[in-house]
Order: C-alpha cells, then structure tokens, then sequence
C-alpha cells in the first residue's frame, strides 16, 4: 500500500560559503572603538541567523568567510556590500560546501609575515587578543587562501 511507505525526508540545506575582501572607510583614530561593536552586534546577528566564519584584519582591509545557509550568507554580503563603512568590496568565492571549516570562530587578527595568528575577542570598547589556537588543516588552508587575498589587497599597486 503506497500509505504505508515512508516519505522521504528532504535532504537539508548544504552549507555555503562565501569569501569577500574589502577595505574599512572607518577612520583611523576610530577604528579601535568603531570595529569592536560592530563586530559584537555581528557576531550576535550572524549567531541568530546560524552564520559563523572567520573574519582576518590587516591595517583597513578585511577578508572574510561566511559560511552557513546560501540565502542568509548572501543577504549578510548583500549588506556588507551596501554598508557604507566598507569600500572596495570584491566577491572573491562564493561556493557550496560539504561542510563548515569555521563553525565555531568569530575573527583573527591574520599575521602576513608568518608570526602567530591571533584569535580576536570583540567587546564594546574595542577588541583584545583572546588564547591561542590550533588550526585544522582545512583551516589552515583557507586561512592562507584569506591572507594570499590580504597581501594582494594591502600591497602597493
């Protein structure tokens, strides 16, 4: 009896993610401040929303990965892309994806020259170092595809 036969579930949404360079048009002198709550509400809107990444910093340009559902990972760049605060936002990949690489991080501060990354930790106030980390090697090798993306953005023209 086709009663009787099970439905299927439908397979869950793949994950998606999504890599954009971009430059801050915060100034300088307020960056500190500026960056540190705009990181705390992200942090707090992209946990709501079921997105999480890694966000590196070098001077003002950024590199970030987006990872979770296409619809919710592509509205947040839709809004990074129109925010005033960023300048020279470039899509750099945009993918499905077996699974999250940075499931649980927030943002480092990336290190170009080949000392220690170091895990950032946003407060109202500004940001601080957090503890140290071991990186995966799927980590790893995103993060050098980040600070490749980094270098080639901070360097002269």
């Amino acid at each position: 009896m086709a009663d009787d036969v099970p439905t299927p579930e439908p397979d869950p949404a793949p994950e998606f993610r999504l890599l954009y360079r971009s430059r801050s048009r915060i100034r300088e002198a307020d960056r500190r401040v500026a960056l540190g709550e705009l990181f705390t509400d992200a942090r707090r809107r992209n946990k709501e929303r079921g997105i999480s990444g890694a966000l590196l910093v070098l001077d003002d340009w950024f590199v970030q990965a987006l990872e979770g559902r296409e619809d919710e990972v592509r509205a947040l760049f839709g809004r990074i892309a129109a925010d005033l605060r960023h300048e020279q936002v470039q899509l750099l990949d945009a993918r499905p994806v077996r699974r999250r690489v940075f499931a649980k991080w927030a943002m480092a501060r990336v290190s170009v020259d080949g000392s220690p990354d170091i895990p950032l930790i946003a407060h109202t106030d500004g940001i601080s170092p957090a503890a140290a980390w071991r990186s995966t090697p799927e980590q790893a090798y995103l993060l050098e595809d980040m600070r490749d993306a980094l270098r080639s953005s901070a360097s002269p023209a």
